[in-house]
């Protein structure tokens, strides 16, 4: 009586067991936005897994899920035989004449299993193997929502904060926006919305990851590119953008239509649209520069077209002299010096910001550095030779030299010391 009770209870389990998996497949694969086709794709294809182990090699297998009745049957045929010797394609003579009385050893017979009537070891190791296929399943899904969103911004609110940085609800998946990739003066909560730039998706024994970042340029692009209609058209391009994460960004646009002016666009009716950009960056300059191809003009206009005098680039190399006024100095240098600093990354040139006066004694010291004693007004023949006997050879050396120095150069006077010094001086 106690072994009949419990068989019986077994037999309870499964069949429990049975009804129940494709409804708990049914809300799992709706939690995950999987549609039905593909949850009968998944189970078919995971129960035909796990069964087959059961069956010999040359039988075929045809699951059939019914939804509406909560069934999964499988089909397949069975071979008679005297004793079994335990797989589920072999049936005895005495069960099969219960089919088919006229069954004998060897015959085949079509039979149609409920689940419930493979066990509960079998049924548990299908529904694993479903869990397992939805997993990969939902891994897929991730990976083809990514690509369409991949280099693009998506918004999500934070979900909570990780010692590697802010887990992000993006609605199909969580997303992560790591500590390298965040900027150093934001802070968030959870509960916060922002938005972020799809940089790359990692795989983890976990499934994937999307990585978001608000630190890098491309995260500014796609911002002017969704604010600015003129820049998502082509009309409006952007050549180049430098970027101090949380402080400052330049960007250099130009337009390819003579009759749009490039930088109004950005900047829009009364600065509105360029606003909108600062806000999203929670109050970041950013600095809308013309790009061109005169390098003294890009200069001056990455550096403030309103704060620049004059500009000077070197006879060689990459270097630049940036006039400026007394009261515009600190301002063309930038707080820690991140405006000109970031100019010069723009343009590709050293910058030296320069007041008229500082620029016009470093000119005169170049000048009196490459220039020879005898370049010097009053300075006969006779003297220079004597100067430069005694190691005076430039127009620097005798600037450098005080007149003491040089009357007790043998030949030299005091007046022809206090002449040649005040030659040099103005040199």
């Amino acid at each position: 009586m106690v072994e009949r009770i419990f068989i019986k209870k077994e037999k309870e389990i499964e069949v429990i067991m049975a009804f129940n998996l494709i409804s708990i497949i049914e809300e799992f694969s709706r939690l995950k936005q999987i549609d039905r086709e593909k949850i009968a794709e998944i189970i078919r294809e995971s129960l035909e897994s796990t069964l087959k182990k059961k069956l010999s090699e040359e039988t075929e297998l045809v699951v059939e899920i019914n939804f509406d009745e909560n069934e999964v049957v499988a089909k397949f045929d069975a071979v008679v035989v005297e004793e079994s010797t335990g797989f589920l394609d072999e049936i005895i003579l005495e069960e099969a004449q219960k089919i088919n009385r006229e069954a004998e050893i060897g015959d085949i017979i079509p039979l149609e299993m409920p689940v419930s009537d493979f066990g509960r070891k079998t049924i548990q190791s299908a529904r694993q193997a479903i869990i397992n296929r939805f997993r990969e399943s939902e891994t897929e899904k991730v990976k083809v929502d990514y690509e369409k969103q991949k280099w693009e911004i998506i918004s999500g609110a934070v979900k909570k904060v990780e010692y590697n940085g802010y887990i992000i609800d993006i609605g199909f998946t969580d997303a992560l926006l790591p500590t390298e990739e965040q900027v150093e003066t934001e802070f968030y909560k959870a509960g916060d919305f922002l938005k972020a730039y799809v940089e790359s998706i990692r795989q983890s024994k976990n499934g994937v990851r999307i990585i978001l970042s608000r630190k890098r340029p491309e995260f500014i692009i796609k911002l002017f590119e969704n604010e600015i209609p003129e820049i998502s058209d082509g009309i409006v391009t952007i050549k180049k953008i430098v970027r101090e994460p949380g402080f400052r960004t330049k960007v250099a646009v130009a337009s390819n239509d003579e009759n749009v002016d490039p930088y109004g666009s950005c900047i829009g009716t009364k600065g509105i649209r360029i606003e909108e950009i600062r806000k999203e960056l929670h109050g970041e300059k950013v600095d809308v520069v013309l790009w061109s191809d005169n390098s003294e003009e890009f200069i001056r206009n990455a550096v403030g077209p309103e704060l620049v005098k004059r500009v000077y680039l070197a006879d060689k190399g990459r270097f630049a002299q940036i006039i400026v006024n007394e009261d515009n100095k600190n301002i063309a240098i930038g707080k820690g010096g991140k405006n000109i600093k970031l100019a010069a990354k723009l343009t590709n040139y050293k910058l030296d910001v320069l007041l008229e006066e500082e620029y016009e004694e470093i000119a005169a010291n170049e000048r009196r550095i490459t220039s020879p004693i005898f370049d010097l007004d009053g300075v006969a023949e006779k003297v220079g030779n004597i100067l430069h006997e005694a190691g005076y050879t430039s127009v620097q050396d005798i600037h450098l030299a005080t007149v003491k120095e040089l009357t007790h150069i043998e030949g030299v006077g005091v007046k022809t010391a206090e002449k040649i010094k005040e030659s040099a001086k103005y040199f």
